[in-house]
C-alpha cells in the first residue's frame, strides 16, 4: 500500500487516469445501462472488432481493469462522467489494439520481442512510460531503477493483486506504443522525398503569376434548357456509391413539454422565504443556516464590484450601496434572493504562492523549516524537502505561481490575506504545508456576503397538469404520424424536426440526459409515435419516427435530389463556357471581349497554385492561369461560380517558399499518415461500435 499511496501523492493533487497511447477520440456521456440482454443477437453486442463480436459482459470486465486502475491512481471510488466516459474509451481502445491492431502488425512481420520488452521496461532503452512515471523516481525527481526493481519485487507480497493488474497495464501500454512505432516507420521511412522531388516542389510552390480576367458568373435563376435525367442520376450514383457510405440514423420530429413552477408555486417560494427572513438577518452562524435552509451554498470569498451580478444585478446594487447590511427579498426570474454583508477588506485579486508538501506527522519540521525560510532561498528548501516536485513555476521547485479565489487549492484560501514574504504553516488534505506568499497585486476593496437562495420548484400539481396535457397530446396521437401532425395543428404546439438523429445522442436542444428518446426511436418503425417519455423528471417527451436510415449506403431516392443538383450546374457551366466562347469567337482583345459580354476587366497579381483557398479565386480558374502561357487570351474555363476568359500578363519565381518549408509539409505529411494509421485500419475490418446502445 505504501508504493500506492506514492503512486497518488506523486501524481498530484488533480490527477486523472492516463492512456498511455492516445489515438481514439470517443464522445459518451453515461446513462443507465441496459438492464436485460436476450439471446446472443448482435443487437446485444457492444461491438464487432475485426470480424469478432464484443459482448457487452467482455467490454464491462475490461472496463472494470480500467476502472480499477484509475482507483488506484487516484485513491477514490469515485468518478465523474467524463471519467467514466474516459475509462470506457480506454477499454474499448484496448480491445481494438488487442483483437484488430497487434494481429494486423504481426501479420506485417512485426513483433515485440521478450528481449527488446526487458530492455523497455528494465534494460537501457527503458520506455518513458517508465522511466516519468512517478512511482519509479527518487526524491529528486530522477528516474530510479533500484525503485523499479522493488516495485518489481513487491508484485507477488501484494494480496490484493494491484500492483500486478497496474504492472500487466504498463506493460501492456509500452508494447502497443513499441508496436505502433514500428508499423508507423513502415510509412514514415518509405515515404522518401529524392532531391529531385524536392526541387520539383520548391520550384513549383514559388512559381506565381499575374493575370487579368473577365468573369461571367452563373446567377442563380435556374436555366430551363438545362436537365439531367433520371438516368444520368442513376449512373452517377452507381459509379460513386462509396461517397454515399452511412451509418444508421433516424429523421424525426417530438414535442416537449417542460414541467416549470406556476405562479402559485412562485408565490409559496416568496413565503418560504419571507417566513425565514427575520433568522437569516439575525442569525451569527450564516454556514449551519444556508446549509438548512438555501438552495445556494455558503461561499466564504470576498467579491469585487459588479461581480455579484452573474447572480443578480439587483443583489450587487444592494451590496454596494452600503445602506443597510442585510437586503429585502429581491427575485429574479423563479428565485429570490437575500443578501447579507458578512464584512469588507481590502484584498488582492491575486497572490503568488510557494509552498513546501510534507506528509504524515511534520508539524515540528514544518514549524523548523517556516524559521528557516525567512533566511534561506526557498526554492533550494523545497527541492531537499518537499513531495511536490510537480510544483514548479518558473522553473523553481516549490512555486505553485499566481493563485485567486476562484483558481485554488482547498484548504489555500488564507493565502489570499496572508503577509507577503513572511512564511506560515497550514495543513490540507495533502499534507502539512510550509508557504509563503511572494508577491501580491494591488489590494482593492471587496465584501464577504452571504447569499439566501430559493428556486420555485414545481408542486405536485403543477407536474399532473403538464403531464394531463402531455397524455392528452399522447393520445390523440398515438395512431401514427399523420395523426401526430393533426395533434400538434389542433393543440397549438410546436413540433421540433430532427435529421440524421444518431444512435448515441442524448441531447435535444438544451436538454441533456435524453438517451431514453433516442432508444426508443432506434426500437421503433417509421411511422410510429411515442407515449409518454420522461427526461430529467422535468420534460415530457412524445416522439413520431419520420424515416429510417439503415447503416450502409444511402438509397438512391434518398441521395438523387443533391446529385441532380450537382449535375444541374456542371451542365450549366459547361453550357455557359459554350456560349461565351461562341460570343467571343476570334477575338483576342481582353478589353473587347469585356463589353461584349457586358462586363468589366479584373486583375489578380501573384496568383499561386500553392495557395488556392487563400486567394477568394475560382480553384479551377487558378489551375488553368498558372501554366497558361504569357500574353495570350485563354478560355473560356468553367469554373464552380462562373465563366472566365483571361490573360497571364507576367510570371514570376519567388523564393518564400524554402527547403525548410518543403520538409515541413512532409513531416506535415507523414504525421498525419501516422494519425490514420488506426482510423483506416478500423474503417478497412468494418469496425462496428455500439456502445451508444448501452451508455
Amino acid at each position: 500500500m505504501a508504493v500506492l499511496e506514492k503512486l497518488r501523492v506523486k501524481f498530484g493533487m488533480a490527477v486523472s487516469i492516463i492512456i498511455a497511447i492516445g489515438l481514439l477520440s470517443f464522445i459518451i456521456d453515461p446513462n443507465e445501462v441496459i438492464s436485460a440482454f436476450q439471446g446472443m443477437s448482435s443487437k446485444y453486442d457492444v461491438g464487432e472488432i475485426n470480424g469478432k463480436s464484443v459482448s457487452y459482459n467482455n467490454f464491462q470486465e475490461d472496463v472494470q481493469k480500467f476502472t480499477t486502475i484509475n482507483e488506484l491512481m487516484t485513491g477514490s471510488t469515485v468518478q465523474s462522467s467524463e471519467q467514466q466516459a474516459q475509462i470506457r474509451n480506454a477499454a474499448w481502445q484496448d480491445l481494438v489494439y488487442k483483437y484488430l491492431f497487434v494481429e494486423k502488425a504481426r501479420a506485417a512481420g512485426l513483433e515485440v520481442g521478450e528481449s527488446e520488452m526487458v530492455d523497455l521496461t528494465q534494460g537501457d532503452m527503458v520506455s518513458p512510460l517508465v522511466a516519468q512515471n512517478p512511482a519509479f523516481v527518487d526524491e529528486n525527481g530522477n528516474f530510479s531503477k533500484s525503485n523499479l526493481v522493488q516495485f518489481v519485487k513487491n508484485l507477488d507480497s501484494d494480496q490484493s493483486g494491484n500492483l500486478r493488474l497496474y504492472w500487466n497495464y504498463l506493460q501492456s501500454s509500452i508494447y502497443n506504443q513499441e508496436l505502433l512505432m514500428k508499423y508507423n516507420s513502415l510509412f514514415t521511412q518509405s515515404n522518401v522525398v529524392s532531391p529531385l522531388m524536392l526541387e520539383k516542389t520548391i520550384a513549383e510552390n514559388n512559381n506565381t503569376v499575374d493575370v487579368e480576367f473577365v468573369m461571367i458568373p452563373h446567377g442563380y435563376q435556374r436555366d430551363s434548357s438545362v436537365v439531367v435525367s433520371d438516368s444520368e442520376v442513376k449512373s452517377f450514383y452507381n459509379s460513386h456509391k462509396k461517397l454515399y457510405k452511412q451509418n444508421a440514423s433516424r429523421d424525426i420530429e417530438y414535442v416537449v413539454f417542460e414541467v416549470k413552477p406556476s405562479e402559485k408555486d412562485v408565490n409559496a417560494t416568496r413565503a418560504k422565504v419571507a417566513d425565514l427572513y427575520d433568522e437569516f438577518a439575525s442569525t451569527d452562524n450564516v454556514k449551519s443556516f444556508l446549509t438548512r435552509n438555501s438552495d445556494r451554498a455558503y461561499d466564504a470569498r470576498y467579491y469585487k464590484e459588479g461581480e455579484l451580478k452573474t447572480v443578480s444585478s439587483d443583489v450587487d446594487a444592494f451590496v454596494w450601496s452600503g445602506d443597510t447590511q442585510v437586503s429585502d427579498i429581491i427575485r429574479n426570474g423563479d428565485k429570490f434572493y437575500v443578501a447579507k454583508v458578512i464584512d469588507s477588506r481590502q484584498m488582492p485579486d491575486s497572490v503568488y504562492v510557494k509552498h513546501i508538501l510534507l506528509t504524515g506527522d511534520a508539524a515540528s519540521k514544518a514549524d523548523s523549516l517556516a524559521n528557516v525560510a525567512k533566511s534561506e532561498k526557498f526554492s533550494n528548501l523545497a527541492a531537499l524537502y518537499s513531495e511536490d516536485k510537480n510544483s514548479a513555476a518558473d522553473a523553481e521547485i516549490g512555486n505553485i505561481g499566481w493563485m485567486t479565489q476562484t483558481y485554488m487549492i482547498p484548504g489555500f484560501e488564507s493565502v489570499m490575506t496572508a503577509k507577503v514574504g513572511e512564511p506560515f504553516v497550514l495543513k490540507t488534505q495533502y499534507g502539512t504545508h510550509v508557504v509563503i506568499v511572494s508577491d501580491a497585486t494591488k489590494p482593492s476593496l471587496k465584501k464577504q456576503v452571504a447569499i439566501f437562495m430559493k428556486e420555485s420548484v414545481p408542486s405536485k400539481e403543477t407536474y399532473s397538469s403538464m403531464y394531463a396535457q402531455a397524455n392528452n397530446f399522447a393520445t390523440i396521437a398515438s395512431s401514427g404520424y399523420e395523426a401526430y401532425k393533426n395533434a400538434v395543428d389542433t393543440l397549438g404546439l410546436y413540433s421540433h424536426p430532427v435529421n440524421g438523429l444518431t444512435e448515441g445522442t442524448d441531447r435535444f436542444g438544451s436538454i441533456d440526459n435524453a438517451k431514453e428518446v433516442s432508444r426508443w426511436v432506434f426500437d421503433n418503425k417509421a411511422g410510429k409515435v411515442s407515449g409518454i417519455i420522461t427526461v430529467d423528471n422535468n420534460y415530457y417527451f412524445v416522439a413520431t419516427v419520420k424515416a429510417i436510415h439503415k447503416e450502409g449506403y444511402a438509397k438512391l431516392s434518398e441521395v438523387a435530389p443533391m446529385i441532380k443538383d450537382n449535375l444541374y450546374y456542371e451542365k450549366l457551366a459547361e453550357k455557359k463556357a459554350a456560349d461565351v466562347a461562341a460570343k467571343i469567337e476570334g477575338m483576342t482583345d481582353l478589353q473587347a471581349i469585356a463589353e461584349k459580354l457586358g462586363t468589366t476587366v479584373s486583375t489578380q497579381s501573384g496568383v499561386a497554385f500553392s495557395s488556392m483557398n487563400s486567394q477568394g479565386l475560382d480553384p479551377k480558374f487558378i489551375g488553368a492561369a498558372v501554366v497558361a502561357p504569357e500574353n495570350v487570351v485563354c478560355g473560356p474555363v468553367a469554373g464552380s461560380i462562373g465563366v472566365y476568359v483571361y490573360k497571364v500578363t507576367g510570371h514570376d519565381t519567388g523564393a518564400f517558399f524554402t527547403e525548410d518549408d518543403a520538409k515541413s509539409r512532409a513531416s506535415q505529411a507523414n504525421a498525419y499518415m501516422s494519425q490514420m494509421i488506426l482510423p483506416v485500419m478500423m474503417n478497412d475490418a468494418d469496425v462496428k461500435d455500439n456502445r451508444a446502445r448501452f451508455y
